[in-house]
């Protein structure tokens, strides 16, 4: 039973970092129907930023929650304003163009990022130190489920919880679902497009950026390709649980999450992938929209 339950808390803590990112990708495609495949280079610089700070910060002295509070802000910060340069340098001169257009400057925006990161840091591996505290009373748990486990759960959960007031709850959520529902419409009623979808991006970001710190923090270790794994992961998730969806991005991240735990302890760790995958074909054959996702009816 302590081994089921341990690949369960490894689920949970996969799907939680899948989460982040996943949502993402779903926002900014209920937004203006683009899938972003550079998001996963901005998850991958939210880590590598959050990585020089704490490096900074521990060599002048300073320890403790101090640097990773610091860390986490300057990431976040950094990918936000790396999310929003992109829509605008990459995505918003095509938004009138055929829909493949955006999607090639998506995937070329993704190499991009990736070797200017590879040519900025190095190509290697990247030792990350564990900058998440030792939490004391989860020593009795520590064989199912440990501090770092139980903070990364922790902050996804609170992440989703203010997420959803915002969207709900708020002015500028309110934008954001007129602009995904009908975006001519929104204009016409006053909304202004251009910032709804660039604070799409930047909100996207600064999940993708929080999933870095913490999942690179749990791992120890970083690499400039790091993004493309995780996102590619990310957005299966998100069509796992229909693209477009918030709630499905969530749902379809922990499905995914407990079928890597589960397959790796179960079977072998060389099929992970496999199971992964296997999932997504079988989503996409008997229900193509995702599992919460709608379907839409095309009008020519």
């Amino acid at each position: 039973m302590d081994y089921f339950l341990e690949l369960f808390i490894g689920g949970l803590t996969r799907g939680s970092i899948y989460a982040l990112i996943a949502l993402g990708y779903t926002m900014v495609y209920g937004i203006i129907e683009l899938i972003n495949f550079a998001h996963g280079e901005i998850y991958m610089i939210g880590a590598f930023t959050a990585l020089i700070v704490a490096t900074i910060l521990t060599m002048s002295g300073m320890s403790g929650v101090s640097v990773l509070v610091l860390a986490f802000l300057v990431a976040v910060l950094y990918s936000s304003c790396y999310g929003f340069t992109v829509e605008k340098i990459a995505y918003k001169p095509l938004r009138g163009a055929s829909r493949l257009s955006p999607l090639i400057s998506a995937i070329g925006m993704s190499i991009f990022l990736q070797n200017y990161v590879m040519l900025a840091q190095t190509s290697d591996f990247l030792p990350f130190p564990n900058l998440l505290p030792e939490l004391p009373f989860m020593e009795p748990y520590a064989h199912i489920m440990g501090s770092t486990e139980f903070i990364i759960v922790t902050t996804t959960a609170v992440v989703m919880i203010l997420l959803t007031i915002l969207i709900k709850f708020t002015k500028i959520g309110k934008a954001m679902r007129a602009t995904a529902q009908d975006r001519n419409m929104a204009m016409l009623v006053g909304v202004n497009v251009n910032r709804v979808i660039s604070t799409t991006f930047i909100i996207g970001s600064a999940l993708a950026a929080v999933g870095g710190v913490l999942i690179a923090s749990h791992i120890g270790r970083i690499n400039f390709y790091i993004g493309f794994i995780a996102g590619i992961k990310a957005f299966t998730a998100a069509v796992l649980g229909g693209i477009g969806s918030i709630p499905g991005a969530v749902l379809g991240s922990l499905i995914l999450g407990w079928t890597e735990s589960f397959a790796t302890g179960y079977v072998s760790s060389d099929y992970e992938d496999v199971f992964a995958f296997a999932l997504l074909v079988l989503i996409l054959i008997f229900r193509p929209s995702g599992l919460l996702g709608r379907s839409t009816t095309q009008k020519v």
